[in-house]
């Protein structure tokens, strides 16, 4: 349920951790967003409850179309859908080395070890890319990604922000 098929990792995305665990941040982005909270929900890209924005994801439902599980499995991977959706946001970086990651040792291999990238070194909660400090514990950088991509991911915000 958490590895979508574009190679995200959900329980790292900022919409499921609103959802299942920070109901003040669900209020935050669903206004940012110009979403009810109802709507705002996510529990990840298989649940039966997606954000908008994932309702209409244009490689879930290419992939189902496919009868694939993951983008890494199509013969037309990687196709210009997936290739312009990697390059738009700090938090997909990573997208096309997950996928064939996902594709080299499976699934839950891939979620055992990607969930440590996110995982706060001190406390063990999972953050988001965008969690510059830990959500719980307040260290800086948040997880190894961040270590890894801040820059990006700075850029990123000043440009949204501003």
């Amino acid at each position: 349920m958490f590895a979508a098929v574009c190679g995200l990792y959900c329980e790292a995305c900022s919409w499921y951790i609103a959802t299942t665990e920070e109901p003040e941040r669900l209020k935050r982005l669903s206004k940012q967003m110009n979403f009810s909270e109802a709507e705002s929900k996510c529990y990840g890209c298989r649940s039966h409850k997606r954000l908008p924005y994932c309702e209409n994801c244009k490689m879930f439902a290419c992939a189902n179309d496919r009868g694939i599980d993951f983008c890494s499995e199509c013969d037309e991977y990687p196709c210009n859908i997936l290739k312009q959706f990697q390059s738009a946001m700090p938090h997909r970086i990573e997208l096309f080395d997950n996928l064939d990651q996902i594709k080299s040792v499976g699934y839950k291999q891939w979620l055992n070890d990607i969930k440590t990238k996110y995982t706060c070194s001190k406390c063990q909660s999972i953050n988001s890319t965008y969690d510059l400090k830990c959500r719980k514990c307040g260290l800086e950088p948040s997880c190894n990604y961040v270590t890894e991509h801040r820059q990006q991911i700075e850029d990123y915000l000043r440009k949204r922000n501003t």
